[in-house]
């Protein structure tokens, strides 16, 4: 039995995560000391009132109301976008949730007689009708869960991008605290809230179950399939508005007619910077919530075959749960690293210090989990192992874990390295724009598929490592040591698209060039923090899928996936299509959003007399509409693709080509998804590069370069 006993287990597991929604308030408390007051005749609208350093020759009043009115526009657009998002995936997670009620009822004809376990032959489970119940409460949970992560995210996003703005005014170091903490408070509050839900899931499901442990693991995983869904449609709905009103803005807006990024005569600029907030914040929330989400629960089923479920000994069982405890008390410590014992006094300390973050946060983290794996585990036990039981100490679950948090770090420093301009790769691709922009295309993908070479080896070795010691449940612990951190990953991430709002808020309220450089240095930092959050989430859901796909195997029955029988290799080849056939569907997205929105503003500033000269305002409300109406109406045939396939081909063909497409997609995936992410992330910061002229060379290169975003 484990050292750390079962009530001391139910008392820390809900103390860590509510430490981390206080902690979370706490940075929220302190981001919210930029002075704010109420405009009474405007209701309780924020303005935001900060005039401790004056700008020469500004009206610094003017600025700060300017700038209360542009965070408004973009929280209000954000929110009615994500309000919008959710009541259609709504219904659709109904109608999905009943699927699933009638495909798991279904599987035993919908019994309501208890029955032999499937794994541990000798005890009696549940019904199949109540694990069908309680599997869709799971999911429908972990959808709510998946939704409220994502747009908490944006609501804090928005509220700190101004103040972000307004801090900047005293200097970077100002600036970075307040996007940080903002960032910080998004981080603390998805990693705890997840971590409690799942937790009072687990106790609540545990009334019913009694001694059922094979049943109310089960149906936990329900959870995970109703984060990770949710998760994609706000993903693929929040990509397509932001790269619609990205591509828009600047196609016109900085090419066309030569006017500053987020300049306020360009009619795109709001729904841009909106964009941001739903797609990079909200949808990346929800994107790693999921991957936290199915680690925790494919950890937790594959247990409850193990000796920690057949013994019943829940602290061994909730060791995935202990896990992400220690994780936000790591990431507590780290976070006062970054905000209170090391201040940035000039640009050039913004990467290294977030740099910074993923190295303490990691080696703490390391020793975190030597201490859980001692006292939360016995020192040998069995875990299932396809049919068989493998024998495992509880070190090697140590490794395990290790293994996939430090190759979480070595993703994330080789994603910096790939998409920092700090380094050759971007400072080559920015060179190639002197030929124009075929050699920079060429050379960003390029760049892209050569930074996904490092990255699948430490998958890899993460892989053999974890299975090698502990089979699919090192696998499934070891995704969940990549994101053990999740806190600290996500303050990173988030921080990118605040700082990127704070430096559109600083050109369109008309702040100086002097506020406005130290703005875009915060935002290119961002570019890179961004890709790294995307590194984590592409790396945590390859071996979260191989976990998944380990249960899959199991629970089917299939001996061994053999790739020379024709129904797997088809199924293989099929799913190795996927990714691109998705990829395709969203582009085709993006650019026919693209388009309407070049032909919007274009049409703006031909038709509005005086909008090049700033004498009339444009319509930012049109462009606004046109990202949210294709973002709705483009992201249900990709979500479905993705869903229903695993249907279709189990139904129609059987489960072992339903394996075969499950391990082509997996494969594929991971290196496609790399690739564009850190091409995208180079793009963009060779431009920021060029624009910035902080070199000799970036100089020499002239003050614009039309690259692809």
């Amino acid at each position: 039995m484990s050292t750390l006993s079962e009530g001391l287990t139910q008392v820390l597991i809900p103390v860590a995560a509510l430490v981390g929604i206080v902690f979370a308030l706490i940075q929220w408390f302190m981001v919210s000391k930029v002075r704010v007051s109420n405009d009474s005749s405007n209701g309780f609208k924020d303005r935001l009132i900060e005039a401790d350093e004056e700008e020469e020759g500004i009206d610094n009043l003017e600025v700060t109301i300017k700038c209360a009115e542009i965070q408004n526009a973009i929280s209000v657009g954000a929110t009615s976008f994500l309000f919008t998002e959710y009541k259609y995936l709504g219904i659709f997670m109904c109608a999905f949730a009943v699927v699933i009620f009638l495909f798991l009822g279904s599987v035993k004809g919908f019994s309501t007689k208890s029955e032999p376990c499937t794994y541990n032959q000798g005890n009696i489970c549940k019904p199949a009708l109540a694990n069908a119940l309680f599997s869709t409460v799971a999911f429908l949970l972990g959808a709510l869960t998946s939704t409220l992560s994502g747009f908490l995210g944006m609501k804090i996003a928005t509220y700190a991008n101004a103040r972000t703005t307004l801090e900047a005014r005293k200097g970077v170091g100002k600036a970075f605290i307040t996007a940080f903490r903002s960032g910080a408070v998004m981080g603390f509050l998805l990693a705890a809230n997840g971590l409690l839900v799942l937790y009072a899931s687990i106790n609540l499901f545990r009334l019913y179950y009694g001694d059922d442990w094979e049943g109310l693991y089960e149906s936990i995983t329900g959870y995970g399939l109703g984060g990770s869904s949710m998760a994609l449609f706000g993903r693929v709905g929040g990509g397509i508005y932001t790269k619609a009103a990205d591509v828009g803005a600047d196609l016109v807006g900085k090419v066309e007619k030569n006017i500053p990024e987020d300049d306020p005569r360009n009619p795109a600029v709001i729904a841009d910077n909106v964009g941001d907030n739903v797609g990079d914040i909200a949808g990346m929330g929800s994107d790693l919530f999921g991957s936290y989400a199915e680690s925790s629960c494919a950890a937790l089923f594959v247990a409850s075959i193990s000796s920690f479920g057949i013994t019943h000994d829940f602290t061994a069982m909730s060791y995935p749960l202990i896990v992400s405890s220690m994780g936000i008390v790591v990431c507590l410590i780290t976070t006062i690293f970054a905000t209170d014992l090391f201040e940035i006094k000039h640009v050039s300390e913004i990467e290294p210090s977030l740099k910074r973050q993923l190295l303490i946060s990691t080696i703490l983290m390391t020793a975190g989990i030597a201490v859980v794996s001692f006292f939360a585990l016995p020192s040998e036990f069995t875990l299932f192992n396809f049919g068989t039981e493998k024998a495992v100490k509880n070190w090697h679950l140590f490794f395990c874990v290790a293994i996939g948090l430090w190759a979480g770090l070595v993703i994330g420093y080789t994603t910096e390295y790939y998409t920092s301009n700090a380094y050759s790769p971007v400072q080559d691709v920015a060179d190639s724009c002197r030929t124009g922009a075929a050699t920079n295309v060429i050379f960003g993908l390029a760049l892209g598929y050569k930074s996904v070479i490092i990255p699948i080896f430490a998958i890899a070795i993460a892989i053999y490592v974890s299975f090698s010691m502990a089979a699919m449940y090192g696998i499934a612990v070891a995704a969940l040591g990549m994101l053990s951190t999740i806190a600290t990953g996500l303050a990173i991430d988030a921080y990118g698209p605040i700082s990127d709002n704070a430096g559109g808020i600083a050109e369109m309220a008309g702040m100086s060039h002097k506020i406005r450089e130290r703005t875009d240095a915060l935002d290119a930092a961002g570019n890179t923090t961004a890709a790294i959050g995307k590194g984590f989430a592409i790396g945590s859901a390859a071996l979260v899928s191989l976990a998944l796909f380990g249960a899959y195997v199991s629970r089917a029955g299939i001996k061994t996936v053999d790739v020379l029988t024709p129904k797997v290799f088809i199924g293989l080849i099929v799913g190795a299509m996927l990714p691109y056939w998705f990829s395709a569907m969203t582009m085709k997205s993006v650019g026919s959003a693209a388009l309407k929105m070049v032909e919007e503003v274009r049409r703006q500033f031909n038709s509005i007399p005086g909008l090049m000269e700033g004498r009339a305002k444009p319509d930012y409300a049109n462009c606004v509409k046109i990202s949210t109406d294709a973002s709705l109406r483009e992201m249900i045939p990709p979500g479905a693709l993705v869903m229903l396939t695993p249907l279709i081909a189990g139904t129609f063909f059987g489960v072992e080509t339903l394996a075969g497409v499950l391990a082509g997609s997996l494969v594929s995936g991971v290196q496609v998804a790399i690739s564009a992410s850190n091409t995208g992330g180079a793009w963009d910061n060779a431009k920021k590069y060029i624009e910035a002229g902080a070199s000799e060379h970036a100089k020499s290169l002239g003050p614009k370069a039309i690259l692809t975003n």
